[in-house]
């Protein structure tokens, strides 16, 4: 009798623990195609800019690397708003 009640707890817990972990899976797989879909808009906003600032300053384009996507992908807008910056205090 008492065996029975053990295994009910184990396979209680057991459940408990893969619903747990399906949670923090899905989690982090949220976390992830956020993090790839911010660097992509990054990508894009650098591309438009670098067409739209092409005609006023030919210097000032940014160029296309793993840097600027993970700089675009973990500060979004305010780290390609950085790049154009310290790219503009570079060529000044």
């Amino acid at each position: 009798m008492e065996m029975d009640t053990y295994t009910g707890i184990f396979l209680i817990v057991g459940i408990l623990g893969a619903v747990l972990l399906i949670g923090i899976l899905r989690s982090r797989a949220e976390l992830l195609l956020n993090f790839i879909l911010r660097g992509i808009s990054g990508m894009l906003m650098i591309y438009f800019l670098n067409l739209f600032l092409a005609r006023f300053m030919p210097d000032m384009d940014i160029g296309y690397n793993l840097a600027t996507f993970l700089t675009s992908a973990i500060l979004g807008f305010p780290g390609v708003a950085m790049l154009f910056g310290i790219n503009f205090y570079m060529i000044l």
